[in-house]
């Protein structure tokens, strides 16, 4: 008797055991995955993902629920990865200008007591650009004429046959190459010279806002 409860015992402590092992093994060993993904038109579903389907989109689910576990999108071609870079970069410059933005206007809030002192700064700022402007416009005259008159050296030894010198050449070139580039900075400092007071009106805004925030200061 003492036997067969021995033996009663032993079948149900091994029947108890077999579904914690199982479930223990299960717990331990990775969970399985089912991939979809579209090919040739219509949806594919597998437990393995093919070597030709690692790039395309996809959908992963729990082979054990049937239910989604993850999302993976396409592999980028290399045209899209350097518009994606392009797109990243600029996005951090953007960034790091309105970082920059806000470290300026609370400098400036901090710098200027008044509003006066604020337009007393960009006024000097204006009457330097208006005077580069003026020098800039002199150089391009006195720089034009110098050429007028080399061309005119050159135009009258062709009319009297002779050749035009090497060194009247090339003078006649370097002083052309010189005009381009001034009237070139002439145009980038009337530009800046055209925003100067749209500027000073979007700082004395960006002042107030700041001083608004500091009611106690200034």
């Amino acid at each position: 008797m003492n036997r067969l409860h021995t033996l009663l015992a032993s079948a149900l402590l091994l029947m108890l055991a077999a579904p914690l092992a199982n479930a223990q093994a299960d717990a331990g060993s990775p969970a399985k995955k089912l991939y979809c993904w579209n090919e040739g038109g219509r949806k594919v579903c597998g437990d393995a993902l093919p070597a030709h389907a690692v790039d395309s989109a996809r959908t992963e689910i729990s082979a054990r629920s049937g239910l989604r576990t993850g999302q993976v999108d396409r592999a980028l071609t290399p045209e899209e990865r350097v518009l994606a870079d392009q797109a990243a970069r600029a996005a951090r410059s953007a960034a790091m200008a309105e970082e920059a933005r806000k470290r300026r206007d609370h400098a400036m809030a901090e710098s200027y007591a008044t509003e006066q002192e604020l337009r007393d700064s960009f006024q000097e700022r204006i009457i330097l650009l208006d005077e580069t402007v003026k020098a800039s416009q002199l150089g391009i005259d006195g720089r034009r004429q110098t050429l007028l008159s080399l061309l005119r050296r050159a135009g009258e030894a062709e009319l009297g046959t002779k050749p035009v010198s090497k060194t009247l050449a090339d003078n006649i070139r370097h002083q052309h190459e010189e005009l381009m580039h001034q009237q070139e900075m002439l145009k980038q400092q009337l530009a800046e010279r055209s925003v100067a007071d749209d500027d000073l009106a979007a700082a004395l805004e960006r002042y107030h806002t700041m001083k608004a925030r500091r009611p106690n200061q200034g």
